[in-house]
Formats: structure tokens, C-alpha cells, sequence
């Protein structure tokens, strides 16, 4: 079903903010999927995904060969699921850094530190799912 990510029930928000782990698709260059397992975090003020790498990951080097690429990370947990699709952009921005990792450790634990710390952050405007 799709889902107005402005208008998201209690339920929904609350899978959203319960601790889960997902994937993060993101498309190479040569059009192949990258798939890997996230730790991330929704903030529903401002429909925005972040989830904390680093320079070196593939994630990361992906995101700077191909700027403002869609992306879709997705939570699964036994018949509940969620799908949040957007534009993804890499920052290492200090302050919008320190928000993706202080939001990381409230949701799951406190990081490492990493002096080469990126955050991706996707821009939500369409959810699919059942929660």
C-alpha cells in the first residue's frame, strides 16, 4: 500500500522509531543494485532518512559518483514492512553529521568515533509498506 509520508498513523510512526535494522538500495553507475544491511533513522519533521558510513564505504563513493540518485531503504519485521523512497545526497557536513549520529545512538547505540564520518540523507516522498 502506498503511504503519504506527511500523514503517517501511530503505528507507523512507531515501527518507524522501534529498533530495526534495513536495507539501503542505492544503483551503481552500470544501473546494478548495491544492497546492504543500515542501521537508520526516520525524522518525520522533516521526511528525511539518515543513515551514518563513512568516506571510504561503497555507499558513500556511489552517492559522490552520482549525486541526488534515488534511493529506498527498507524495514522488515515478520509481515510488517516499510519501503521510504527518495532523492539520497552524502554530506560531511559537521553539524548535520553530529545529527545523524546522535539520532543513530538514540535508535540503536552510540557509534565509534570517525574523523572520515558521512551521513546519507534521503529526501522521503514515498512510502510502501504495511506496519
Amino acid at each position: 500500500m502506498s503511504l503519504n509520508p506527511l500523514d503517517l498513523n501511530e503505528d507507523i510512526q512507531s515501527f518507524l522509531y522501534e529498533r530495526h535494522l534495513a536495507s539501503l538500495t542505492l544503483l551503481r553507475a552500470d544501473g546494478s543494485p548495491h544492497v546492504t544491511a543500515v542501521g537508520f533513522t526516520w525524522d518525520q519533521t522533516n521526511q528525511l532518512v539518515r543513515v551514518i558510513t563513512w568516506a571510504g564505504s561503497m555507499k558513500s563513493q556511489i552517492l559522490a559518483q552520482l549525486p541526488n540518485t534515488r534511493a529506498v531503504v527498507c524495514q522488515i519485521d515478520g509481515g510488517r514492512w516499510l519501503s521510504l523512497e527518495g532523492t539520497a545526497v552524502l554530506t560531511d557536513d559537521e553539524d548535520r553529521c553530529r545529527e545523524g549520529t546522535e539520532r543513530y545512538a538514540e535508535r540503536y547505540r552510540e557509534p565509534r568515533e570517525r574523523p572520515d564520518r558521512t551521513v546519507i540523507e534521503i529526501s522521503v516522498d514515498r512510502i510502501l509498506g504495511y506496519a
